[in-house]
């Protein structure tokens, strides 16, 4: 787009702005002033609607059946784990309205442009075919449990709906959010009141402990922080004097709700003997009346496109934050195509054993999202006493800048945490190994072992000329 800001002389008309049946044209390039529009409330629904689904009921579910917690144990890891990564959304949007840009691309900051491919490569493949895939299974088994239609069909006909709201892109996404969200508390409401009244509150539980506890905090945590390397996608066209309490609160709130809520729910549900040989859909709804049951699939595939319209968004936007000099067609609506045709043969393969897969799959995102975020808070705490926005805008773009100690922190985490307190089904670190009281500590380790060596590598890397100087100055080498 050659749209001129919206403050200078004879602006152009924006050729995007608020336009909701058009297809978005932006990749990770800045979006213009003329072009910023809309309001902090429209990140409630935005990231309320997309947990409103049966991915966040089975952590509930996974917290009781596989962790061993009672029903009020599991509560407590879920709220706290969410709370977390609830808080962590809110601070991370505001550099939507700051800089304009995907998340991927404000973590060029942290990382340095060339070392922020790893994790915009990783991004685009945990949001765009790991969480697509999961998603989309969770709807085809719905789909099929409602109509009977066989699960491959079913998961096509999915996939063509997320496919198709991703490649439209932004205003699309959020509209789209917004219209599901009253359907989708509804219904949900009414399964939930329905299930606590059939549910054992007191029951539950097969003695998990506090490893149990801790692996359905790290579950819980790894949902709601796995949205957020995708903070900053859906709030940069947000004007740059958007309330920024507003912009913290509203997509804090929408996420930590939506995904408390719903989990807590499929905690209660999985107090209630299910019937044997059900699907994992099958057996959330089983206890309910018929009519119920019918809208609560429903809502479940709805929701579940919901979340992959977000997932195969960012999915695409993450790969072109990369910074590749990629063909021309090869834009941003293409690649929400090749993530997409990516995850539904993800899923596809995850068909017969989804349940395993989630769990693991869940873990597996809190080892490198808490690294990450570790490096990414620290670096914005950093920044404010450092650099001026517009020198960090700079930054952005430059192909020169490195940050090497943001790169080295995020590495080293996962090289720590992983091996000592990983606790899989396919590999148990050395930890969890000799005291399984431990459970899953990983994301916690991760997050302090990277957010404070990166406060020391980078303190060390600006030398004794004090801020703004060494790696920190566009271009220059790190330390």
């Amino acid at each position: 787009m050659t749209t001129a800001p919206a403050d200078s002389p004879g602006a152009l008309a924006p050729a995007y702005g608020d336009k909701v049946i058009a297809v978005e044209t932006a990749g990770s390039d800045p979006i213009p002033d003329a072009e910023r529009h809309g309001s902090p409330l429209q990140l409630l629904w935005t990231w309320a609607s997309p947990n409103i689904e049966f991915a966040t009921v089975y952590i509930g579910v996974i917290s009781v059946l596989f962790f061993g917690l009672g029903f009020w144990q599991a509560t407590a890891a879920i709220v706290l784990g969410t709370a977390l990564g609830a808080i962590t959304q809110g601070v991370l949007s505001l550099d939507g309205p700051r800089f304009g840009v995907p998340q991927m691309v404000v973590g060029r900051l942290s990382f340095g442009f060339r070392g922020n491919i790893l994790p915009a490569a990783a991004n685009g493949l945990v949001a765009g075919v790991g969480w697509f895939a999961v998603n989309s299974v969770s709807a085809a088994f719905a789909l099929n449990t409602l109509t009977g239609l066989r699960p491959l069909p079913s998961l096509l006909l999915v996939v063509a709906a997320e496919i198709l709201i991703g490649f439209i892109g932004h205003n699309f996404v959020h509209t789209f959010e917004k219209y599901a969200f009253p359907a989708l508390a509804v219904i949900f409401l009414l399964a939930g009141g329905w299930t606590f009244d059939h549910a054992d509150l007191g029951g539950g539980g097969t003695g998990g402990g506090i490893g149990g506890f801790l692996l359905a905090f790290s579950a819980a945590w790894g949902y709601a922080a796995g949205w957020n390397p995708y903070a900053t996608d859906y709030s940069r066209y947000l004007p740059r004097t958007a309330d920024k309490f507003r912009t913290v609160l509203y997509p804090a709130a929408g996420l930590f709700v939506s995904v408390a809520l719903v989990a807590i729910i499929g905690a209660a549900s999985a107090t209630i003997v299910a019937p044997r040989g059900a699907t994992p859909t099958a057996a959330f709804t089983g206890h309910l009346p018929g009519w119920l049951g019918d809208l609560v699939l429903i809502a479940i595939i709805l929701g579940a496109v919901s979340a992959n319209a977000l997932n195969v968004y960012s999915g695409a936007i993450s790969l072109t934050s990369l910074g590749l000099n990629l063909p021309t067609w090869l834009s941003r609506s293409v690649l929400v195509v090749v993530s997409g045709v990516a995850g539904t043969a993800a899923a596809w393969a995850s068909l017969s054993d989804a349940g395993s897969a989630y769990e693991a799959f869940l873990l597996v995102i809190a080892y490198w999202v808490a690294p990450w975020l570790g490096v990414v808070l620290t670096e914005r705490l950093l920044q404010g006493r450092t650099a001026s926005d517009e020198e960090l805008s700079t930054r952005l773009s430059d192909r020169s800048f490195t940050n090497r100690p943001g790169i080295a922190a995020l590495l080293i985490g996962v090289a720590v945490s992983v091996p000592l307190f990983s606790n899989q089904e396919k590999y148990v670190g050395y930890v969890p190994a000799h005291w399984p009281s431990f459970g899953d500590i990983t994301p916690l380790v991760g997050f302090l072992v990277s957010a404070g060596l990166y406060a020391v590598l980078s303190r060390a890397g600006r030398g004794p000329a004090g801020p703004g100087s060494g790696r920190r100055t566009p271009g220059a080498a790190a330390g």
